[in-house]
């Protein structure tokens, strides 16, 4: 039995930006406990180098909230059926010396997942070196 490209993508991607609001949650209850401003948290790196700036400008952990959670409004938004079946077609991501082809289920299973996880977990360990209470459970949060 195959799996359909909507079951491995979209409850996946929910279940991690659902976690990701809990861990700011906490983040915003380390802060407040500890009296300095959670705002802070959003220049934390793990790299000493300064990332590019891209049009990305949210300031404050509500103002990332707000934007999670129109990210979660949109997927639940995306009907299944426009998701199912594309697992052949072809998707090209733009790059500046070329681009990357790809069908549909290697994006997904090769670019868009490890990516996706990259930036959690990216944002977990940030928030764990601040010092902020979030472990294992928090990462994988409740299943479906």
């Amino acid at each position: 039995m195959s799996i359909s490209m909507h079951s491995a993508s979209v409850p996946v991607f929910r279940q991690m930006l659902t976690n990701l609001l809990a861990w700011l949650d906490k983040a915003q209850a380390y802060a407040e406990t500890r009296k300095f401003k959670s705002d802070n948290y959003l220049g934390l790196r793990l790299a000493g180098v300064e990332n590019p700036k891209y049009e990305d400008n949210e300031a404050t952990l509500d103002e990332l909230r707000a934007r999670i959670r129109k990210t979660l409004e949109f997927m639940q938004s995306v009907p299944a059926d426009k998701v199912d079946g594309s697992e052949e077609r072809e998707i090209v991501v733009p790059l500046r010396n070329g681009e990357l082809k790809f069908t549909g289920e290697r994006y997904l299973k090769h670019y868009a997942m490890p990516n996706f996880y990259f930036h959690c977990t990216t944002a977990y360990a940030l928030l764990r070196h601040a010092g902020v209470d979030i472990g294992k459970v928090d990462y994988i949060g409740a299943a479906g």
